[in-house]
């Protein structure tokens, strides 16, 4: 079964064509600890944005892997987009933009992006 979430004003909206996640995880790097994010890691053939591709901005740090997309209007970041381990391109979705996925109900998983 799909989900689907949206930044904050509605321009962007994605859906996931996968069952929704029972584990996020809370990377504590310098990025994602100021966000707050909760993510769920997705092949990136399962993400689709259905609405705003033109109001996407890409924001990039570090090693610059990920394109850290975000909404130009309200600045929310409902996902992102690099390679994970041996080169397989994903998308990172934060949960958070889910309004379906009661986030209490997910086993989080804390990873040390800070030292990696």
């Amino acid at each position: 079964m799909a989900f689907e979430g949206s930044c904050h004003c509605g321009a962007v909206a994605f859906r996931v064509d996968r069952d929704e996640p029972a584990e996020a995880i809370s990377c504590n790097c310098s990025h994602c600890r100021r966000k707050g994010f909760l993510l769920a890691f997705v092949p990136a053939g399962a993400l689709t944005v259905t609405r705003g591709e033109d109001a996407l901005t890409d924001y990039y740090f570090n090693r610059h892997a990920i394109a850290h997309r975000f909404c130009a209007t309200c600045g929310c970041q409902p996902f992102g987009r690099g390679k994970g381990p041996g080169g397989v391109e994903m998308a990172a979705v934060n949960l958070r933009c889910v309004p379906a996925i009661d986030l209490d109900g997910l086993t989080i998983r804390q990873v040390d992006g800070a030292s990696a």
